[in-house]
């Protein structure tokens, strides 16, 4: 696990005047904590998000990144949330539906930048997003509307598609189910939903999914699913089933494509949170905000090993093309 993190690099430093490494070294070191379900090793949370705080002009010393990771078990989640509260960090980061339930359990009076699925409104996180109030703000994810953006994008890669199976984990957003599935039957899709609550049942709804003639597989990510994005890729490679997800990331892991909030844009507005609280602004001041860009990833070596001809004006439209 990823204890700590110091911001910056030497070039930085040596980069700066003496008397700015001086006041740098006078001032208060700040803590950043960061709590996510990921595989610590998997996880790109550390590069960019000190890479989106040096944008902002911090540099070596001057913030440490308290990095804590569930490694992919949710239950796991409470502990360290309370360990980042009883280091005092200044800010945490809940990247996540689980990671921002334990942490809002664990305090409410360390502020909170969120990295969260669906409607905070909705779901009775905060009465308003133009002002949140308490200690929570930060950047919605997309809600269940992208699922129908999704489908879309893999009717037109796979030919002849009638049936999608939709991984389902129950602590997905409420309502992206319904969305899910009023979206595929707008677009002539058989929706066969599959539920997983944890990484044992991933091998049994692939196999569902084959027995019932699926011919692609959708997977609304959440923590958990995200969690194990490389487990999800082998399974879809095994059974031959096009399949398409939120993060860039996914792609990278073996997905055939996948459609979701920009993550370059999404670290560099977490950094803009982090860096309005550290300089004294509340976060139940600071609206929360929903994406701005979003990206469409191909993997091209998953559509050779499966077969596929991606259409040349789907390949256009990529943000990034993996070979």
């Amino acid at each position: 696990m990823d204890r700590r993190f110091f911001l910056g690099t030497l070039a930085g430093a040596l980069l700066a005047a003496p008397l700015a490494v001086e006041a740098q070294q006078a001032a208060r070191v700040s803590r950043v904590g960061s709590l996510s379900t990921v595989i610590g090793a998997q996880s790109p949370i550390r590069r960019f998000l000190s890479e989106a705080l040096q944008a902002l002009g911090y540099v070596e010393g001057s913030v440490i990144l308290e990095l804590r990771y569930a490694e992919g078990r949710v239950d796991r989640l409470p502990a360290l949330a309370a360990e980042l509260v009883h280091l005092n960090v200044d800010i945490i980061v809940a990247w996540g539906v689980e990671p921002l339930e334990a942490t809002r359990k664990a305090t409410s009076r360390i502020p909170i930048v969120m990295v969260g699925r669906g409607d905070p409104v909705a779901i009775g996180l905060v009465p308003s997003l133009a002002k949140p109030g308490g200690n929570i703000t930060g950047v919605t994810v997309g809600g269940p509307e992208l699922a129908g953006k999704r489908l879309g994008l893999l009717r037109e890669a796979v030919p002849g598609l009638s049936r999608v199976a939709v991984l389902h984990d129950p602590t997905s957003e409420p309502g992206i189910m319904q969305e899910t599935e009023s979206a595929a039957r707008a677009l002539n899709l058989r929706p066969l939903v599959l539920t997983v609550r944890a990484p044992a049942d991933f091998d049994g709804a692939f196999q569902a999914a084959v027995r019932q003639r699926a011919g692609a597989v959708l997977v609304n990510e959440t923590s958990m699913l995200t969690a194990h994005q490389a487990t999800l890729a082998e399974l879809a490679a095994k059974t031959r089933l096009p399949m398409i997800g939120l993060w860039t990331r996914s792609a990278e892991a073996g997905f055939l494509m996948s459609y979701g909030p920009n993550l370059s844009d999404l670290y560099r507005r977490v950094a803009t949170y982090v860096d309005k609280i550290l300089k004294g602004a509340k976060p139940g001041d600071l609206p929360i905000e929903q994406p701005r860009t979003y990206a469409l990833a191909i993997n091209l070596t998953t559509a050779k090993a499966l077969g596929l001809t991606i259409p040349q004006s789907l390949l256009q439209r990529a943000d990034q093309v993996i070979e």
